[in-house]
């Protein structure tokens, strides 16, 4: 069951990537795309180079929190890369260098205030996970929903009680013979 669930998370993160728009910008037959396409202040960015001979590339703009080193994934020439966004930007277009060898490409990448996507649920389900949603969502729970209280530890006891005789005399019955 645990494979299956890793198997759905990875293909759910593989639509979203694929569903989410990248800037693209080419220059002499390779292309920069950077993912999300205008990023968030403090959002994590993914950028991908085509059309690059070398194995390593560096992405530097002022906008990022430290430069990129891009590293070949496969053998075509695609190399990428990961940084964040400084959370103290202002809104607007920055432009992003990539050095590859001795060629350089430039994006120019739009920082907006809206993320493309939440990074977390909005309204998360109350169902399963032990009540443990209602907890990550930040909401308060009922103080009935929170666990048995001084009524229910009577009634428990109580009907335990109950069962306890009902052992006794059935085993009461069956040692004399007469069931």
């Amino acid at each position: 069951m645990g494979s299956i669930k890793v198997t759905l998370c990875a293909g759910a993160a593989v639509v979203a990537t694929a569903l989410t728009p990248a800037a693209y910008a080419a220059d002499g037959g390779g292309g920069i795309f950077v993912n999300p396409a205008s990023p968030a202040p403090g959002a994590d960015v993914a950028l991908r180079l085509t059309g690059c001979s070398e194995k390593t590339a560096t992405a530097v703009s002022e906008v990022f929190v430290s430069d990129i080193k891009l590293t070949a994934t496969d053998e075509k020439g695609t190399l990428v890369g990961e940084t964040r966004v400084q959370s103290s930007v202002e809104v607007g277009s920055y432009d992003v260098k990539v050095t590859c060898g001795n060629t350089e490409y430039k994006v120019t990448l739009p920082v907006d205030n809206e993320p493309d996507a939440p990074a977390s649920p909005v309204a998360p389900v109350k169902a399963g996970g032990g009540g443990s949603a209602a907890h990550f969502a930040g909401e308060e729970t009922p103080s009935a929903a929170t666990g048995p209280g001084a009524p229910h530890a009577v009634v428990g006891l109580v009907l335990a009680g109950v069962a306890a005789t009902a052992v006794a005399l059935r085993s009461a019955r069956r040692s004399r013979g007469t069931e």
